[in-house]
């Protein structure tokens, strides 16, 4: 397949994928409106079509390593690109989102993220926000679910170091939830930003979970360096040179 060609093919799925998501939202809007169970399966049903047509459109395939949590947990994750939240969000039950303030006001994606349990935060200041982000969360403890974070606050590209923050470890201190680290490497075939999405296989891999019980040091440090080296070791796998 020429560069030409997946470029409009990966034009095309652009399109239908956030097309889509409006067939998908009134569809499942009278239940999501009744429980959360309706939004969850909006949510869920939306990621396998989006998983599917990549297949069949673009040649881009996807793999689930290690065990997805299905009980309360915070998922700390890689965030490489919209792909990774896709793939994420459709392997476990109940997940919900820790995300910036300002995506409840994107249409249809904030309000059904909100209905999920998602925590919105401000960014700014440091600590307000973080505090906020931690009372929010154990506000939000009735709500069952996994609830996704990510460590470095934004997506970052395969092979780019950027630091991790202490957010996380503040919600695990907090919580008393354990944490399950995931690496990927989805940016090797959907970018931060671009059209061009690139055929293969795109891995998730969910990692041991980290339990309670460790200082702030020792958690950050595990944290970074098993997350850092299985989605490196993931890239090279597809090909990227890290």
């Amino acid at each position: 397949m020429t560069h030409g060609l997946q470029w409009a093919r990966s034009l095309v799925f652009i399109i239908l994928m956030y097309a889509a998501m409006v067939p998908y939202a009134l569809f499942y809007l009278p239940w999501a409106i009744l429980s959360r169970d309706g939004a969850l399966a909006a949510a869920h049903g939306w990621c396998r079509f989006v998983k599917w047509m990549a297949g069949w459109l673009i040649g881009l395939h996807f793999e689930i390593r290690g065990t997805p949590p299905t009980d309360e947990v915070i998922v700390a994750a890689k965030h490489q690109s919209f792909l990774d939240i896709i793939l994420i969000y459709s392997a476990v039950p109940r997940g919900k989102f820790i995300m910036k303030r300002e995506l409840i006001y994107t249409p249809i994606l904030g309000q059904y993220a909100l209905r999920v349990g998602s925590v919105p935060v401000r960014r700014g200041k440091r600590a307000e926000a973080v505090k906020k982000m931690v009372d929010d969360v154990i506000a939000g403890r009735a709500e069952p679910g996994q609830l996704v974070v990510y460590p470095q606050g934004t997506r970052i590209a395969p092979g780019v170091r950027a630091p991790y923050k202490m957010g996380t470890f503040a919600l695990y201190e907090a919580s008393g939830l354990p944490v399950v680290p995931v690496a990927c490497n989805v940016g090797v075939f959907w970018p931060k930003r671009g059209i061009y999405r690139k055929p293969g296989t795109a891995i998730v891999e969910f990692l041991p979970r980290i339990e309670q019980g460790l200082s702030q040091e020792a958690f950050l440090q595990r944290l970074e360096s098993e997350i850092e080296e299985r989605s490196d070791a993931l890239a090279r796998e597809a090909g990227f040179a890290v």
